[in-house]
């Protein structure tokens, strides 16, 4: 290897040792802004982290949840990977939502979280609610728990204009 091929590749790997460290530095930071650390945890105050869930965190310490179920017990699946392979979606796609101001306030559950909420309140309720369960495994003829207590984990919400009647 020629001083001067040897001075170039040198040269390459300075540059990209320093650029992965400001990679590696940006991420750090970004994740420590953020307080990544604490969606690790089932605190319900890392929902809130975010300004646009402080309504419902509000609302949830309002309602009779507030003793007996956290956020991750009735948004999160029960199961150990379950929970964290929702941990990880959700926190991606609120990242980017939020970063990029691209999502609806006030802020609406998609229809897989819905599934994983309604899952949820089974899951804690079931032998209560087994005799409204249908008999058929199909989507379509599931009851949504929400449907008629739309208000339990939160209680009433109110968007801009007044309660929201197309919320899920």
């Amino acid at each position: 290897m020629t001083p001067r091929t040897r001075f170039i590749l040198t040269r390459m790997i300075l540059l990209i040792t320093v650029l992965m460290g400001a990679v590696a530095g940006v991420g750090v930071y970004t994740f420590q802004y953020a307080e990544g650390l604490s969606y690790l945890s089932t605190d319900p105050r890392a929902c809130a982290n975010c300004h646009i869930m402080w309504p419902q965190y509000d609302s949830w310490q309002k309602s009779g949840h507030q003793h007996v179920a956290t956020c991750a017990d009735c948004h999160m699946p029960h199961d150990f990977f379950g929970k964290w392979i929702a941990k990880a979606e959700n926190g991606w796609n609120h990242s980017v939502a939020f970063t990029l101001q691209n999502f609806h306030e006030p802020i609406v559950i998609n229809e897989k979280n819905a599934r994983i909420l309604q899952n949820s309140c089974i899951y804690c309720h079931g032998t209560t609610v087994h005799q409204m369960m249908p008999e058929s495994n199909r989507p379509e003829d599931a009851l949504s728990c929400v449907h008629c207590h739309r208000n339990v984990g939160h209680g009433p919400r109110a968007g801009l204009g007044g309660p929201l009647s197309n919320e899920r």
